[in-house]
């Protein structure tokens, strides 16, 4: 490659994310997964499109995908939060792991007697298609505003599933026999209980490290942090464990550890996390020739009505019976199992694997995620909205970020007020923050001040919180609850505890207002 044709990539490139960050606005605004638009952009690229690309390398396509996979998984950790997830972890794992193997054997029995597969064939497009695509439910997540017990499953069940499919693909892919399903199993077990030490291990070590080190700029901590995720990946994948699982779960870690400018950190793996989704979904539009999909758009129909009709709602029942989960739940949660580019990036395992028919597996599995894509993801809104599972009450809207003040040994913390926070109209000395945290500059319109107790904040507004070690975490609460419940959080029962002192005071001015006065 010359300088030149690195000049013409790079302005191909450039031009391709463009076009990919203008899509988001559409997909935004009709609510289509964005990954659709840009699978679109490949297809419209490649060789019977309008650039005329001619592209078949499986191999790259597979590595470069585990690649962004990989970041994909990393960002979605770091922005899962715990106390979300936590609850949902036991539902998580039965749907990722029993929850697979009925989808797996449903959508094969239908591929092999409904649509005339062979056996193997119908195994690899069953185990295929089990797996949620982190990268769509993710991306839907965002614009349905659903209770947190569900998007807790949701979240954890696209992040874990990926291991166990991707061992099942393997196995399938192999030349000579399958082997025996308790083996399989077994492998399964192994490889998921070493991604998921390594994973944990690297996380707490990872966060550990980031806490007690201070990097001599901001801009380090971000790549750090991706850094000991990617590593994460590497050092489970090298045992010969789940490397996705270990990557998933060190990023939950570190994304709930409170490290220093987390909101920087997670800003900077979305953004890694866009450039991830874009290139794989282009990639993939790319390797795809349209005119050989026309011989395997019915079959990919059949199959996509069983595993979205039969085998998900079947899988989600069977997994969930220990739990007492209403219909309502199931129901949505049956119809959230989005299909994106993890599946159609699994089906090129197959085809480097040379397995017969592996042409077939990825044309069938591309038209399944497109078609069904374009049918689950707008009508999940609706669906939610009829069920009556839509989260009325908005998040507050409130980013707090903090950076280490090593030798004061405290944190300034920096907040903004959104347009859906509570905050606003609250006096500075209304926020009762705790002993030992101030706010000490607000931003408005550009322009700084130092507040009074008496002044009232904006929508708009950025604030600047100094607090000492001892009560960093009661500040950052006091903020949310406030920014949650308003000036009386607490008081009625929303938004958090109160400060400490604050009850005590309340209460004896209660007493002296409702005491008997002195009448001479």
């Amino acid at each position: 490659m010359t300088v030149d044709h690195l000049n013409q990539l790079l302005l191909i490139c450039s031009l391709v994310l463009l076009v990919a960050v203008a899509a988001v606005r559409l997909s935004s605004r009709s609510g289509l997964p964005s990954l659709l638009i840009y699978l679109g952009i490949g297809v419209a690229i490649g060789q019977d499109g309008l650039g005329g690309v001619v592209f078949d390398n499986a191999e790259l396509t597979q590595l470069l995908g585990y690649a962004a996979l990989v970041v994909i998984l990393a960002e979605g950790g770091l922005g899962t939060k715990w106390k979300e997830i936590r609850p949902a972890l036991p539902r998580a794992a039965l749907l990722s792991t029993f929850g697979v193997a009925v989808s797996v054997g449903v959508t094969a029995a239908g591929a092999h007697y409904l649509a005339g597969l062979e056996w193997r064939q119908a195994l690899l497009i069953g185990a295929v298609v089990s797996s949620t695509d982190a990268a769509a439910v993710f991306s839907v997540l965002r614009s349905v505003p659903l209770p947190a017990r569900l998007t807790g499953v949701l979240e954890a069940e696209s992040g874990f599933n990926d291991a166990p499919v991707v061992i099942l693909v393997v196995a399938f892919s192999t030349a000579g026999p399958v082997e025996h399903w308790y083996v399989l199993l077994g492998e399964i077990a192994l490889e998921l209980a070493i991604g998921a030490a390594i994973g944990l291990a690297v996380g707490w070590l990872g966060s550990y490290g980031m806490k007690h080190v201070a990097l001599p700029a901001s801009g380090l901590y971000p790549i750090a942090v991706m850094a000991i995720a990617v590593a994460a990946y590497a050092a489970g994948a090298l045992a010969h464990g789940s490397g996705f699982l270990a990557v998933y779960l060190a990023a939950v870690i570190l994304g709930n550890a409170k490290l220093p400018h987390s909101a920087a950190t997670r800003g900077f793996a979305e953004g890694l996390g866009w450039i991830g989704q874009i290139g794989m979904f282009v990639l993939l539009g790319l390797l795809v020739t349209p005119h050989n999909l026309l011989d395997d758009i019915v079959p990919a129909l059949v199959i996509g009505m069983i595993l979205t009709l039969v085998a998900r709602p079947t899988s989600v029942f069977l997994s969930l019976l220990p739990f007492r989960v209403p219909w309502q739940e199931k129901t949505l949660l049956s119809w959230a199992g989005l299909r994106g580019a993890v599946p159609i990036v699994l089906a090129t395992i197959p085809m480097v694997g040379k397995v017969p028919g592996s042409e077939r597996v990825f044309n069938i599995v591309f038209v399944l995620v497109v078609v069904y894509t374009l049918i689950q993801g707008p009508t999940l809104p609706w669906l939610a909205r009829r069920l009556r599972l839509g989260d009325d009450e908005e998040a507050a809207d409130l980013g707090i970020e903090s950076a280490p003040l090593e030798r004061l040994r405290g944190h300034l913390l920096s907040t903004s007020i959104g347009p859906s926070s509570r905050m606003h109209g609250v006096e500075v000395g209304e926020l009762r923050m705790p002993a030992g945290a101030a706010v000490t500059l607000v931003v408005r319109d550009g322009a700084s001040f130092v507040p009074a107790p008496a002044t009232v904040l904006r929508h708009g507004d950025e604030l600047l919180v100094v607090a000492t070690d001892p009560v960093r975490d009661t500040a950052e609460k006091r903020l949310q609850a406030v920014s949650q419940g308003g000036k009386l959080a607490g008081w009625l029962g929303t938004g958090g505890a109160e400060p400490a002192g604050v009850r005590a005071r309340a209460s004896r001015n209660a007493r002296r207002r409702t005491a008997p006065r002195d009448v001479r």
